[in-house]
């Protein structure tokens, strides 16, 4: 009976004692190399590019071995669009420690790989091991010297020279060596800027005794501010990476080979490979030089981060790099090495300046690739798919898909900063080189084919284009577009008297437009403003992001009264960005009031701390409050953890102390230290109204397990008046938090709105949101949905894989709606989808009347909610052959 009901679920899983979390045997991966003939080359993978979230990765081929440089947000997401096998990776290099360039490890670490970084690196490894199996993290190598001068390796072996450069991998391919960078320090800064003062010049910075450089400062007032903002922290140093390939050996020559008494065959290829082998005829070792020409040099690629002017000193200064120099004094000529290809990380406020471009033209002809960030969007989308599908939906139905928020931005894109700040034109000391664009290759070998390759560059996309090719394949759509305006038209405004007229469905079987949704309003949603309040699914996908649908994040958008986040999963801030615009996003980041987090696993995430570190950046210089986290204690573990590598700014609340009880306890000015836990027994004394269901007993027994701490409940005071005010400012009501059942410490989430006045002064009450996380459909959800406006459900299955949904503790899509319905929602938007469904999910349509499905950036205003389940039919039909994987699709394991 609770079978039928959709009430069971994997006990093992609610406590946390299931397989997904015993420790995995990551292997690395043994490639046979080939030194001779190798394909090599480099290419840009253009993760944040058109949204400047992250920083860019590159990609260095090699015929049997790849390797990566950073791994920002989107990284896995960007190779699933463009087929770049991420299993085939061999190594992951970090130039920085941030979540810039880390935040998409996450989701890497399963791949087995090797992952390469500073001293740093152990800060984000420690904050990772709170939420990934210490086995998956055993192949990491940090090197060079820490902050605080301790050697120090928390997962794997450590490279302890602190010499550059410190020489990290070399085989027969390649030979890969790092280069510290270290940003000067407040002493030395503000000692520049009082010999400044003095003197009337520009201070001179040394980094090494035989090396002055001078310094371009802006006024002094802003660097004696900056001096104290950059003293040396985790996450602060920068590496420069030299890739150097061995030298090109000469040419075989066969007649040679002959001439010493050599057969064709094997022995050929051993002294192209520089072995010496026994001559077949004569008694005699023939060695390579014996029948190769003259060998030459080996390409050499360098990959430089410098992301502040304050490591500019030390970039300039560096002793280690004038071994790449064409006219350098202190090399001999013949030990110089010329340097193929230089791909610029660093951001183009960096690298524009007048010091940085006349340090470029030290490589002499190097072809240099900018893949920083320029202050503009790119016009081609990274994620091609999604563009072209967010383009259809917003040719379908704009209300509820608005155009994508990439607009270009006209900068100073051809002019460099100069000492005092201004701009002057560049093009007295500019050096020559290539912009960044995504898929950009530079080959490296064969030496023929050696230089830039723009034939994999994606073509621009243009949503005309786009549109006509959806008309051709659904000439109906034209109709099915055009009836969607009129009656989102005519129901434009919801009076206390309006009843909503249903369309006859289109796209879809004649017999089943009799469907009808209720004509009831909720009283909520009478007059209701278009400013109250918009819900923005930034990522609608499970476990993994995909080509179409990013991982679990949903925006609230609060217009005047603030924003809201409900998760944030890897790529949330991309996402962010492609909504609103790159100067938008931040406006949503800024004022942020506060993020609630539904349990640990990255799916849900993941793109926290992204969003954190670019919110302290956005308002230190303003006087503002540090940011409410609302989440399980493990993410309390991994946040407190990461902040040693970057300041969050943040305050934290565990779910479990804004529960319905403890909130209604606090906001009528109870007692809260019996109703959190026995002082003697330390369990909780009544946390939730459902003990006496089974489903919330486990709940109860997993949440408690040992190792549970006595609350301080005068650390939890502070911190639920600051939630008060926060939810006082938004104008909300309440929030609280619900166990619900998936894997320790889950939780579905309440949101009720303060009551409004009406022209009368009658007061109308507030609407009420509910966020269900990841769950098995659940009493207690049920319980708290009572009534909603909007429940947001997880839907991770299809009703057929039921079996699945119980044993991953999900949801089918039935079983979602029918929690919906038995609460007596208004409205219920399924989310989550596994990614076997990468367009659409498969939906029963018997049970559709007040359901709609989410896709990524998906707006819906609350004043729209009545028109929402007539818009299903319609997307059914704009995907009705497209419900299942494409022919291209893999289908992702371990949904979370």
């Amino acid at each position: 009976m609770a079978e039928k009901q959709g009430l069971s679920f994997d006990k093992r899983r609610v406590e946390g004692r299931d397989k997904v979390w015993e420790p995995k045997d990551l292997k690395l991966k043994l490639r046979k190399l080939n030194p001779v003939n190798t394909t090599c080359y480099v290419q840009i993978l253009g993760t944040g590019m058109d949204t400047q979230d992250t920083s860019p990765s590159v990609l260095l081929f090699f015929d049997n071995q790849r390797f990566i440089f950073n791994a920002g947000e989107g990284l896995q997401r960007f190779c699933t669009e463009h087929k770049i096998k991420l299993s085939k990776i061999d190594h992951i290099f970090l130039t920085r420690v941030s979540s810039e360039t880390a935040g998409g490890l996450p989701g890497l670490v399963s791949y087995g790989v090797n992952i390469w970084g500073p001293s740093d690196l152990n800060y984000l490894l420690d904050a990772m091991k709170s939420f990934i199996p210490n086995a998956a993290m055993v192949h990491t190598h940090s090197f060079g010297e820490s902050i605080d001068g301790e050697n120090s390796m928390l997962f794997g072996p450590q490279v302890n020279e602190s010499i550059d450069p410190i020489v990290l991998i070399d085989d027969e391919v390649v030979r890969i060596s790092s280069i510290s960078l270290r940003p000067i320090n407040n002493v030395e800064l503000v000692d520049a800027i009082c010999h400044s003062n003095a003197s009337g010049m520009n201070p001179l910075i040394s980094g090494h005794k035989t090396t002055l450089l001078q310094y371009p400062l802006m006024h002094c007032s802003q660097n004696i501010h900056a001096a104290k903002e950059s003293s040396i922290n985790p996450g602060d140093i920068a590496v420069i990476y030299a890739c150097e390939l061995p030298e090109i050996k000469g040419k075989f020559d066969p007649a040679k080979a002959a001439a010493l008494g050599l057969r064709p065959g094997p022995k050929y290829r051993e002294l192209q490979l520089g072995n010496s082998v026994l001559s077949d005829h004569l008694d005699i070792m023939v060695h390579p030089s014996d029948v190769l020409g003259p060998s030459s040099a080996g390409p050499i690629v360098l990959i430089i981060d410098c992301p502040t002017i304050f490591h500019i000193p030390d970039l300039l200064s560096k002793q280690s790099l004038n071994c790449y120099y064409v006219d350098s004094g202190d090399i001999a000529q013949e030990n110089i090495k010329s340097v193929s290809c230089i791909v610029h990380m660093g951001p183009a406020s960096v690298t524009k300046r007048a010091e940085y471009q006349k340090w470029m033209k030290k490589f002499g002809s190097t072809q240099h690739i900018m893949a920083g960030h320029e202050m503009k969007n790119m016009e081609i989308p990274i994620l091609k798919s999604s563009a072209r599908i967010t383009s259809r939906l917003n040719y379908l139905c704009p209300q509820l898909f608005p155009d994508l928020g990439l607009r270009s931005v006209n900068q100073t894109n051809g002019l460099c900063l100069t000492s005092d700040g201004s701009c002057e034109d560049s093009s007295s000391i500019h050096c020559e080189s290539t912009s960044a664009e995504n898929l950009l290759k530079f080959h490296l070998r064969p030496y023929s084919q050696m230089g830039l390759d723009r034939s994999a560059i994606p073509s621009p996309l243009n949503p005309m284009e786009i549109v006509n090719e959806l008309i051709s394949e659904i000439p109906e759509i034209v109709d099915a577009s055009t009836e969607i305006s009129e009656f989102w038209e005519r129901n434009h405004l919801i009076c206390p008297d309006d009843s909503i007229d249903f369309l006859e469905e289109p796209l879809i079987n004649k017999k089943q437009s009799n469907i009808k949704n209720h004509s009831d309003i909720p009283t909520c949603l009478r007059n209701i403003s278009r400013e109250d309040m918009e819900i923005i699914f930034l990522g609608t996908g499970s476990s993994q992001p995909s080509k179409y649908r990013n991982v679990s994040s949903v925006f609230v958008n609060l217009f005047s009264r603030g924003n809201l986040l409900l998760d944030c999963g890897e790529g949330t801030l991309g996402q962010l960005k492609r909504r609103f615009g790159v100067s938008g996003a931040d406006d949503a980041v800024k004022n942020l009031k506060f993020i609630w987090i539904s349990h640990i696993h990255a799916d849900h995430h993941a793109g926290l701390v992204r969003i954190l570190a670019l919110r302290f950046q956005l308002l230190k210089a303003v006087p503002h409050e540090p940011l409410l986290v609302i989440g399980p204690r493990q993410l309390q573990k991994f946040l407190n953890a990461y902040s040693r590598l970057e300041y969050l700014d943040m305050q934290f609340l565990d779910c479990r102390h804004t529960s319905e009880e403890t909130i209604n306890s606090f906001l009528h000015g109870q007692s809260l230290g019996e109703n959190f836990y026995s002082q003697h027994t330390n369990k909780k004394v009544d946390i939730s109204a459902n003990q006496h269901f089974d489903q919330c007993n486990i709940i109860q027994n997993a949440m408690d397990r040992p190792g549970s701490h006595v609350v301080d409940t005068g650390m939890v005071l502070p911190v639920l008046m600051k939630l008060k005010a926060v939810l006082s400012e938004a104008d909300l009501d309440v929030l609280y938090s619900v166990p619900v059942v998936h894997c320790p410490q889950a939780f579905g989430l309440v949101l009720k709105a303060s009551g409004r006045k009406d022209g009368v002064g009658k007061i109308i009450p507030g609407w009420k949101l509910v966020y269900s996380g990841d769950t098995r459909p659940c009493q207690a959800l049920i319980d708290a949905s009572c009534d909603a406006t909007v429940l947001i459900h997880e839907a991770t299955f299809e009703d057929n894989l039921q079996d699945e949904a119980i044993a991953r503790n999900h949801s089918t899509t039935t079983e979602a709606i029918r929690v919906g319905t038995v609460a007596g929602a208004y409205r219920i938007i399924l989310t989550h989808f596994s990614q076997r469904y990468p367009k659409i999910p498969v939906l029963d349509e018997a049970c559709t009347h007040n359901t709609c499905i989410a896709f990524d950036l998906m707006s819906i205003n609350l004043a729209d909610l009545p028109m929402l389940p007539k818009v299903l039919p319609y997307l059914k039909g704009l995907f009705r052959d497209q419900m299942g994987l494409e022919e291209s699709e893999e289908i992702l394991d371990g949904v979370l």
